[in-house]
């Protein structure tokens, strides 16, 4: 039986955006999402900054979830909030001393590429601090440990009075694991990481934001069906 799924939560690189660009029949169908009535977040590993660079029609989602899972912004008023504390200043200094590079800084991420997470785990383990690491298609992310996409998608959530059970969620890297536990349905665009669509409870059809406007149009349609999983909660 069709769940009435009251939200879309989407992850923004190889899902959304190809090559780092939304195509005009995605931007059309996640409009349509909204003026059906139903909520639109996006949930990324990429800063509001990036995002605003290059993705014109941000304002569509009710809440972004950037920094995967770090930091929350409210596009209708410009707003963030900082979801944890970011890295101390003595394991960036560390990274520049050690030439990591590339080393791009957000508000709390610290993001870099493979192989730099061999380095990036030394400095981590000589410094004593509490970081994780995720990987994301080549990437690699540095956050407080226990901050992922569904952490910050429950923040978003909890502002816009909506339960996880009436999301639904896609995407098609690593990172997207967390947030689709945490929502009551998951798809993996068709080009998503193999491991990712076998986690996810569909596959569509089509990829990238093709892929994202078949799932909103089975939404709108209400045709698409549950399998029942089991969530888990976001810490």
């Amino acid at each position: 039986m069709d769940m009435n799924y009251e939200a879309l939560a989407c992850d923004y690189d190889g899902t959304l955006a190809h090559n780092g660009t939304v195509d005009v029949e995605t931007t059309t169908a996640l409009r349509g999402f909204r003026d059906s009535g139903r909520k639109l977040l996006l949930v990324t590993g990429r800063t509001v900054g990036d995002l605003l660079g290059i993705y014109n029609d941000l304002e569509l989602f009710d809440r972004v979830v950037a920094e995967n899972g770090g930091v929350l912004f409210r596009p209708a008023t410009g707003d963030y909030l900082d979801l944890c504390a970011p890295p101390p200043a003595k394991f960036v200094a560390a990274l520049r001393e050690n030439r990591v590079q590339p080393l791009e800084l957000g508000r709390i991420i610290i993001a870099t590429h493979e192989p730099q997470q061999i380095r990036v785990l030394e400095l981590i383990r000589e410094l004593g601090l509490e970081l994780q690491v995720i990987f994301n298609k080549g990437a690699v992310m540095v956050l407080p440990t226990g901050v992922n996409k569904a952490t910050g998608l429950k923040r978003g959530l909890q502002e816009l009075k909506l339960l996880p059970e009436k999301v639904v969620a896609i995407g098609d890297a690593e990172n997207d694991h967390a947030f689709f536990d945490y929502c009551g349905f998951s798809a993996a665009v068709a080009n998503a990481l193999p491991a990712v669509r076998e986690h996810a409870d569909m596959v569509t059809d089509a990829g990238h934001g093709a892929g994202v406007v078949e799932l909103i149009q089975a939404l709108i349609a209400g045709t698409l069906k549950s399998k029942g999983r089991l969530r888990r909660e976001a810490a």
